[in-house]
């Protein structure tokens, strides 16, 4: 069965600006400015005001239904990362070899895992960070505004560390998103 009208609005906060133009949505913010495409969905995305978006589906199925709270969350989640930004802490797991990993310019190195001598890189997408907490032993912290290249980043480094021909209940080894979320506000 259709629904004829399936509609969700975002509230813009103050400081950041968004701008659509035939469903390419630009959000511009104090950290920066994220761009991203919706042409791949038939929906009607325009502003209302300068105080909040309204996304709009005629006649859609079930499938298209659920693309309306998809891309109110994508939207949501651009919002946030131009105004606060998202952090990703990753932890080192291991038994008895100690896993060292080290930034070289755009890649992450990670060395003796499972005592390999085998060096595996992996490249920071654009706009993600790398800090080696100083506090926390055996602790990374991946920042930036893109909660995709964010995540794909941190995606990346775990499954570089998968344990292979080996029992997985016993080998236990490897990096972990440990926290994420929005970077915790000074206030």
């Amino acid at each position: 069965m259709k629904t004829v009208l399936a509609s969700r609005t975002i509230d813009i906060p103050e400081g950041v600006t968004v701008d659509i133009a035939s469903r390419f949505v630009t959000v511009k913010g104090p950290r920066g400015e994220l761009k991203r495409d919706f042409k791949h969905i038939n929906m009607d995305l325009r502003k209302v005001g300068d105080k909040s978006i309204r996304i709009d589906i005629w006649f859609a199925n079930r499938k298209q239904l659920a693309c309306v709270r998809t891309v109110c969350s994508h939207i949501d989640n651009m919002i946030v990362g131009v105004t606060r930004g998202f952090l990703y802490k990753m932890r080192f797991v291991y038994s008895h070899f100690p896993i060292n990993v080290t930034q070289s310019g755009e890649y992450v190195e990670i060395r003796n895992f499972l005592g390999e001598k085998r060096v595996r890189k992996v490249k920071l997408l654009d706009g993600v960070s790398y800090v080696r907490s100083a506090d926390v032993k055996d602790q990374i912290e991946l920042t930036g505004n893109d909660i995709a290249n964010v995540s794909l980043t941190c995606a990346q480094i775990q499954q570089s560390t998968n344990v292979r021909k080996k029992d997985l209940r016993k080998f236990l080894d490897g990096i972990y998103v440990s926290e994420k979320g929005a970077i915790p506000s000074e206030d």
